[in-house]
C-alpha cells in the first residue's frame, strides 16, 4: 500500500497488522508557515501521515528521569510531535533499535503497527503531541516486550 507523503515521497508501511521494519519509522516535515506574527504548522490525513486521524492526545508534565509509551501496537499507526520542549523516541523490533530526538513543532515521528516505542529524556515542559490512526482500544496494546518478540518473529516467519 502506497499513500502520498510529505513532498510527493511515497508511503511504505501497511497494512496494518503486520510486521514492519525500522526502515518504515521516518521523520516526517511537516509545511511551516512563519512571518513576523509568528508559525503554523499542520498536519493533514494521507498528506503528511497515511492514515486517517482518529484521535489525538498529549503528553506532558513528565517528572525528569520517567520514560513514557513502553509498549508496541497490533494496527494503531501514530504521528508524535514534540509541541515544546524536546524527547527522544527509542522505536525497537526484535532485530535493532533507533533513536530519534524531536525538538521542533514542525517535524513528526511516523510509527507504524508492530514497532515498539519508548518516550524518555524529556526536557522541562515538554508537550508531545500525538497523532493516531484508531480509537483507543486496550487489545491493541502488546505491553510486555516477550510477548511482543514472539508475536513479531512468528509473524516474519509466517511471511507477514
Amino acid at each position: 500500500m502506497t499513500h502520498p507523503g510529505p513532498r510527493g515521497t511515497g508511503w511504505q508501511g501497511g497494512p496494518p497488522g503486520r510486521t514492519n521494519s525500522l526502515d518504515e519509522v521516518r521523520l516526517v516535515d511537516l509545511p511551516r508557515f512563519s512571518d513576523e506574527r509568528g508559525s503554523l504548522s499542520f498536519v493533514e490525513s494521507a498528506r503528511h501521515v497515511p492514515f486517517a486521524i482518529e484521535r489525538a492526545f498529549w503528553i506532558y508534565d513528565v517528572p525528569s528521569g520517567a520514560t513514557r509509551a513502553g509498549h508496541a501496537h497490533h494496527v494503531l499507526q501514530q504521528l508524535i510531535i514534540a509541541m515544546s520542549g524536546s524527547f527522544t523516541v527509542v522505536t525497537r523490533t526484535p532485530h535493532a533499535e533507533r533513536r530519534y530526538r524531536l525538538f521542533t513543532p514542525f517535524q513528526g515521528l511516523y510509527v507504524p503497527p508492530m514497532i515498539w516505542r519508548d518516550i524518555e529524556d524529556f526536557s522541562s515542559g515538554a508537550v508531545a503531541l500525538v497523532f493516531a490512526s484508531t480509537a483507543y482500544d486496550e487489545t491493541d496494546y502488546f505491553e510486555d516486550f516477550g510477548e511482543y518478540r514472539a508475536t513479531y518473529l512468528n509473524a516474519r516467519s509466517a511471511g507477514q
